[in-house]
Parts: structure tokens; sequence; C-alpha cells
């Protein structure tokens, strides 16, 4: 299902024929959707658009693209141009071959030119699936490695033995595949990374990042990437913890060990938020730490320090680990029905409107993975409730207040608890969140005048406090 691209054609203008080749997951992507496999590359999302170019020099390709664009060289070695044309931007490439001169893609000796074929350069690729190109402005797919047969067969399969040896970062490509796409790994794959397994230590943590993120952002399916990183001894590697849970069982509220729990929990959220599905994957990470008989107490919490240690690892940058941490450490919330109207504000509050519907749908997915329908209607129920507060616009936040730090600073002025001038000190935080928690009680409470009353009356019940403390002191 070749769908030309305008940037195929602009280039194949430049490029002498039979030299201008469409290569990378467009290609791949192309031959699953002629057999129904996912709809056509750009109908699902955007698409990295990678060119390869044989039997010109680096000088003359250059000459002839910037023809019709702006080039920039980003790969000198082994000379892969940025073309930017017409505001599209697109990877053209000399073909190059790669030989691994160390362990874990540290150190490879690469050459790249006019003398390196077609073939030479699909071969250096991961798998079979990915070794496929289409000469253009034809449109003709060229396949020498098997890569179709692959794909008709859903398998991921390696060309060399050493595949992953050479390329650690490969094993976590192949669980993202593996989870995209719902193919089979071949035994031959799956050996190879048994054997690489321990090299994954070499590889930069971000990358890990990167593939674990496209694995769990995309994936309908993401538990069967994560259970081929754990059958071939990858995920020990960088999440160890996660093992943990393996033959752990649980309550009667569960039908799996605490593992498996865990991965019909992410296997329950919707593609497409990936800080969701890390928080799935990883709330209960605690559990085998605080087993006590068919209890984990307070696993919640020691769960969202563990899972904020696991992603520090791997990069994640401060805002995602405290959004995962924050979910984890929340989602054990009640839904108590007997909850009054200022107790389900509370938990607003706690909480953050801004994480209630993450919160709400990691526990639709936890009760999902717990392997057993559902009882009673309760967490519906409770998320309306939370929904209709929200509605109602009250007060979550001191800033929400009818007042704020500069009518406190004045009425400790005035009580003489603060002298003039004074710029204000832990006194007038305390005292907000105390105005706070009146108006989450009552939220009609949230009247200025009502405010400076009630901070009035706060502050003298507080001078007496203090004047009966240091009238019985001895």
């Amino acid at each position: 299902m070749y769908r030309p691209h305008p940037l195929d054609r602009r280039l194949a203008a430049v490029v002498p024929p039979g030299r201008l080749y469409a290569v990378g997951g467009r290609v791949r992507d192309e031959v699953r959707a002629a057999l129904g496999q996912c709809a056509p590359p750009g109908e699902r999302e955007p698409f990295d658009l990678d060119y390869l170019v044989t039997g010109l020099s680096a000088a003359d390709l250059r000459e002839r693209l910037e023809r019709i664009g702006k080039v920039d060289l980003v790969g000198a070695s082994f000379a892969v141009f940025k073309v930017l044309v017409d505001g599209t931007i697109a990877d053209v490439a000399l073909p190059r071959r790669e030989r691994s001169t160390g362990p874990g893609h540290r150190d490879f000796e690469v050459h790249g030119g006019p003398e390196v074929s077609l073939e030479e350069d699909l071969a250096r690729r991961d798998f079979r699936m990915n070794m496929l190109a289409r000469a253009l402005p034809g449109g003709e797919l060229v396949d020498p490695y098997g890569g179709v047969a692959d794909i008709e067969q859903r398998r991921i399969d390696i060309l060399a033995e050493r595949a992953f040896e050479e390329d650690p970062l490969r094993m976590l490509r192949a669980a993202q595949f593996v989870a995209r796409f719902e193919y089979t790994p071949s035994e031959r794959t799956i050996a190879a990374m048994r054997a690489a397994a321990p090299l994954v230590r070499t590889v930069a943590p971000e990358r890990i990042r990167d593939e674990l993120l496209k694995l769990l952002g995309k994936a309908n399916k993401p538990s069967l990437g994560i259970e081929l990183l754990r059958e071939t001894g990858v995920l020990e590697v960088f999440w160890a913890e996660l093992l943990e849970g393996v033959g752990v069982e649980q309550n009667a509220w569960h039908a799996y060990d605490v593992y498996r729990h865990a991965l019909a929990t992410l296997d329950a959220t919707p593609p497409g938020d990936p800080l969701l599905r890390l928080a799935a994957l990883l709330h209960d990470v605690a559990k085998p730490r605080t087993k006590e008989g068919e209890h984990f107490y307070r696993h919640e919490l020691l769960g969202a320090e563990m899972a904020a240690a696991m992603l520090a690892r791997l990069r994640f940058s401060n805002e995602e680990i405290a959004t995962v941490a924050h979910l984890i450490r929340h989602h054990l919330y009640t839904t108590d029905p007997v909850q009054t109207d200022a107790a389900i504000r509370r938990f607003i509050r706690r909480v953050g409107p801004e994480h209630l519907e993450r919160l709400f749908a990691l526990r639709r997915a936890d009760v999902a993975g717990s392997g057993l329908p559902e009882r009673g209607e309760w967490n519906r129920r409770f998320e309306e409730r939370v929904r209709a507060e929200l509605a109602r616009k009250a007060p979550l936040r001191a800033s929400d207040l009818a007042i704020g730090g500069e009518e406190v600073i004045d009425a400790l002025v005035r009580a003489g608890l603060a002298p003039p001038g004074f710029r204000g000190d832990r006194r007038v935080g305390d005292l907000l969140g105390w105005l706070l928690e009146q108006v989450t009680e009552v939220p009609e409470r949230n009247e200025r005048e009502t405010l400076l009353a009630l901070l009035e009356q706060r502050i003298a019940a507080e001078r007496a406090a203090d004047a009966a403390s240091a009238h019985a002191q001895p």
C-alpha cells in the first residue's frame, strides 16, 4: 500500500534514476497496512521520512539536495543530511556498513559511501521486518532478507546472532514492537536476548526510558513487552523491583499474584498516557516488602518512594516522577458513601484537581486488573460526587479565599502580634490554611467580612491560649 509522499518526487527529480530509496518504519508500516494489520502510515500518526541514496559521493548528494531545500549535515562520519523542503523535514543518507569493535554499542567502526550497497545498509538494521526499502519514484519493494514474510507471520526475527551484543538497546526495541504490533519473537531472538541481557547495563538510561515510553504510550497490550523483558532477563537488569511480585499471592479480592496483577492493571489502562501506565505498572511495587499475612500495610507510601527511585534511574523528569509517585501514593482512596461533602472537598484538595481523572482511571484499571468482577457501584458513584463538587467551584486553595496574606498581616499587626512594617512569616500561611479549612467545611463562609471575623476570632483565641500558657509557667 504505497502512497507517495510529495517529497518522494521532489527528491527523485534531483537524484539519478535507480538510486533513491525510502527506508525505515514507514516502509514496514506500508507493508503492514497492505496486509490489513494497521492503518496506512500518516492516517494513524505522523511518521519519519528516511531516505537512502546509493552510488553518489557525499559532496555530490549535498549539491543535489541543495537544489530543492535547506541542507544540514548531521552525521559527519557517515553522511546523513537533514533536509528541509517546503516545511517538511527528512533524513537523507548514504548507505553505510557497521562493525562492532566493543561491547554495548559503544565502539563501532562505521563506513559509508557510494561503494556500500543498499543490501549492506539494510543488513545492519535491527530486525528483518525493518530491513526493507522502497525504490523511488516507482515504489517497488526491496526485500533481500525476508522482512515481508516476517510481517506476514507477525514475527520478530534477527538476521545476525550478535544483533543484541552489537546494540543492546535492540532488546528494548524488540519488547516495544512485541507490545505495539502484537508480534511473536522467534526462538532465535529470545535466545539471543537471554544471552545478551546483562549488556543492557551499558545502555544509556535515557535510551531505555525512551523505548519504554514508546511501548507504554502506543501499545494496546503493553504487558506483552514487559513479559518479554522478564522472560529474557532484561527486566531484572534495570527494574528488578518488579520481579519481587512474582509468586506473591494476594487476598480474596485478587485472582493474580502481585506481578500478574500489575500487568493486568497496566493492560486495563488506555493507550496514549504513559504516565498513567507507569503508575498502573508500579502501583503495587511495594507489596512484597510490606506483606503481613493477607495485608500490605502502607504499601502505597513505600511504593511511591520505590517508583520514584526506579524512574529516577532511567532519567525521567522531576515532573514525571512526581506525577507517577503522587498517583501511587493516593491510589487507595476510600469511596465510602457516608463521607460528607466536606470530606469530598478535602479529598479534592489532597489529590489536586489536575490529578483526579488519572487517579480515577488508575482505580478503574486496578479493579479490572484484579481478575474478579467489580463489587458494587461505589467507585462510579464516588467519581460522580467528586465531579459534582468540582462543578460547584468551591474554594480548594488559599488563593481561592476572599482574603489573602495582606489582610492576615494587617490583623496580626493590629493585634500587637507583629510590628509595623511586618512582611509575614509562617503564621500567615498557618492562618490562611486554617481559614481554608473553615471554608472547606462550609463553602458559604468564603465572604470577605465572614473571613475577617473568623480571622479575628482565631487570633484572639491564640492570644488567650498563649497568655494562659505563660501564666501557668512556674
